[in-house]
């Protein structure tokens, strides 16, 4: 029997923007999160080819693969099926916030946000060990 502490929950940041990726950094690694940092969306699929999540925080309007594309790619994924996605997104209208549940998002927040929101909904879907 290990006496190690149970893991830390895994989280994938993926935001083209450098400001709200490293907010969400701080706020995630100090809440207890072990925290991947993806700058756009093709180092997020690269990302989650490689290793799983408990929650991916996922921009949509991004230069190359937008979060919509990776967000479909993730939920066809096997191994992926319990990965929490939450779009974190300027885009505010209905129609966009449908599109993104559409698309397999667990949660829709938009921008700007509240970090103390965002992390108490991180927390809900992918709680720490005690």
């Amino acid at each position: 029997m290990s006496n190690l502490p149970p893991a830390a929950p895994k989280v994938l940041v993926v935001d083209d923007e450098p400001n709200i990726v490293m907010s969400l950094e701080f706020l995630l690694r100090k809440a207890g999160y072990a925290v991947r940092i993806a700058r756009n969306g093709t180092e997020a699929l690269e990302a989650l080819e490689r290793e799983s999540f408990g929650v991916v925080v996922l921009d949509i309007m991004m230069p190359d693969v937008d979060g919509y594309q990776v967000c479909r790619h993730l939920r066809q994924l096997p191994g992926h099926q319990h990965t929490k996605v939450v779009f974190l997104s300027a885009k505010s209208r209905e129609a966009d916030i449908q599109k993104g549940l559409e698309a397999g998002a667990d949660l829709y927040l938009t921008k700007p946000f509240s970090t103390r929101q965002l992390l108490e909904k991180v927390r809900e879907l992918s709680p720490l060990p005690v």
